[in-house]
């Protein structure tokens, strides 16, 4: 069985549920991601996690909640706003009726370090991981525990400038100033990849989910 569930502190700051009319386009690509297996589905929910900036030049971000399945029908209840991560304590302050996906602290340290990114998705694919030399993609040094300031902080190491990343035998964080741009640009690497690779891949075999 897969590990599930966040490895952080989670601070409840309001129950209220996030009603941003952008959560729409988020939904949409959250349909995307299942669509292409970028968020393999387990018991209670997906492993993949998409998030958007709420305001230019601060770091709060409205996220998919913890165990939220991507293949379903998803209504605002699924998505959660957070406002501040702590990352040295390990805390996540958010707002709604689910906890925040495991990644938050991912997700807030790229919003913190590029200004110029509004949107963070993180997802999952085989054929993408299998094509990193061809496409000199990026690639976290080390492989970290999902959920983990240690997988941030590799990610931090190699962010610079690019808008596409590999966490090492893990899967994949594809950036964007839009949603837009950072949903096709995964479904641009993936197609590359899926021509070019048709036989199966073996990679290695991690817990990690949403």
């Amino acid at each position: 069985m897969q590990e599930q569930g966040i490895k952080f502190r989670n601070k409840i700051v309001s129950k209220k549920v996030p009603k941003d009319p952008r959560i729409k386009e988020l939904k949409y690509w959250c349909k995307e991601f299942h669509l292409h297996n970028f968020a393999p589905p387990y018991k209670g929910g997906s492993c993949g996690n998409l998030s958007f900036r709420l305001q230019n030049n601060k770091n709060h971000f409205i996220i998919t909640g913890s165990r939220s399945g991507l293949k379903n029908a998803l209504t605002n209840n699924y998505f959660v706003e957070v406002s501040f991560v702590d990352l040295k304590k390990g805390i996540v302050y958010s707002q709604g009726k689910r906890e925040p996906s495991s990644e938050s602290m991912l997700h807030f340290a790229v919003y913190h370090r590029r200004k110029d990114v509004n949107a963070v998705f993180h997802g999952h694919s085989k054929e993408i991981l299998s094509c990193k030399n061809k496409f000199k993609i990026p690639e976290t040094k080390k492989e970290a525990p999902y959920g983990t300031f240690e997988l941030a902080q590799g990610v931090l190491e190699i962010l610079d400038d690019n808008f596409f990343l590999l966490l090492k035998n893990h899967g994949f964080v594809s950036l964007g100033k839009t949603m837009k741009e950072a949903g096709k640009l995964a479904l641009q690497f993936y197609q590359k990849c899926y021509n070019k690779k048709k036989t199966k891949v073996k990679i290695i075999k991690k817990k990690f989910c949403t």
